[in-house]
């Protein structure tokens, strides 16, 4: 109470020397009073309650919102979501860089486009590493990856590859899907597993993930995925200001086949006038800084098309 008296004087003399300096304008002052000094100070930073949509949905399947439970959860990720806007803005940034990847991908497999949403919630759009060790946009474990076929060791480490780990990630959806018989518990699998969900609805004599009592995060992962949908697909509704200008954008790129080994990325990346880095960053799958390949195994690896970058600047 102390300090916010302090901040009222403190106003109180910086509205006054305001009025000192218009005093001889036309326009006659309000007085300052104690009431009008305390609705400026509250109203200089505003939060707000965000009215919810009349039809929310995951994959055409919709969430029942008329539920007092499911609206409050619903209301909670949508908060959540919106006022933390670093990250927000962030996510539109980099989901015009990557949704380009991704859209064509579930298109082709007979996933729905919604499923986008989910690599966002599990990774950011970010090459992240959980602490549990599951890797990459859609967050896969070791076991999980090699059980799709994908190459998993020091070396080689294909759940940082965007469209195979894609791939991945939508054999594992609907194998889910075709178990459960919707997509929204196919995406709670997702997170906890399709034996685990399985355990629940038979427990809980359930048949719907809206009708599970569930832990905190698979409680919330449903949610979560529709209420990044909301935003990401209504930027102004929800207060997110930018132009194209400031998002990022999607490098095109073409493939280079390679079957032997290489010994060396910096010279192989010198080939094609580009450096490592660069090299590595389109690449992020290629784990250490030579390639294996004692079997002959095929591997594409993309160069950025001209144009793009420039370096060596500053030598």
């Amino acid at each position: 109470m102390k300090m916010i008296k302090k901040m009222l004087a403190l106003l109180g003399v910086v509205f006054t020397f305001g009025i000192l300096v218009n005093a001889a304008q036309d326009e006659p002052q309000k007085p300052l009073t104690q009431e009008v000094l305390e609705t400026k100070l509250i109203n200089d930073y505003n939060v707000y309650a965000i009215a919810m949509p009349d039809n929310i949905n995951f994959s055409g399947e919709l969430v029942p919102i008329e539920n007092p439970d499911i609206r409050e959860r619903m209301d909670r990720e949508l908060l959540v979501n919106t006022y933390w806007q670093s990250n927000g803005l962030l996510l539109f940034k980099r989901a015009n860089k990557f949704f380009p990847i991704i859209e064509p991908i579930l298109k082709e497999e007979g996933v729905p486009d919604d499923f986008k949403y989910l690599a966002v919630i599990e990774s950011s759009l970010t090459q992240a590493v959980s602490p549990a060790r599951a890797t990459g946009f859609w967050q896969i474990l070791k076991g999980t990856a090699q059980e799709f076929g994908l190459e998993v060791n020091k070396n080689v480490d294909e759940r940082y590859h965007i469209e195979k780990s894609t791939r991945v990630a939508c054999k594992y959806l609907k194998k889910a899907k075709k178990r459960f018989g919707t997509w929204t518990l196919a995406a709670a699998a997702y997170n906890a597993g399709s034996a685990g969900i399985n355990r629940r609805l038979q427990k809980q004599n359930a048949a719907s993930y809206y009708d599970l009592l569930l832990g905190e995060e698979t409680g919330r992962y449903v949610f979560r995925i529709a209420a990044v949908k909301e935003i990401l697909s209504n930027a102004k509704k929800y207060g997110f200001n930018f132009s194209t200008e400031d998002l990022y954008e999607h490098i095109p790129t073409f493939n280079v086949l390679v079957d032997e080994p290489i010994t060396d990325f910096t010279k192989f990346a010198t080939q094609y006038n580009i450096n490592y880095k660069i090299l590595k960053l389109h690449n992020p799958w290629l784990r250490e800084a030579h390639l294996n390949n004692a079997t002959g195994k095929e591997y594409l690896i993309k160069i950025p098309r001209e144009g793009y970058y420039t370096y060596g600047v500053g030598q």
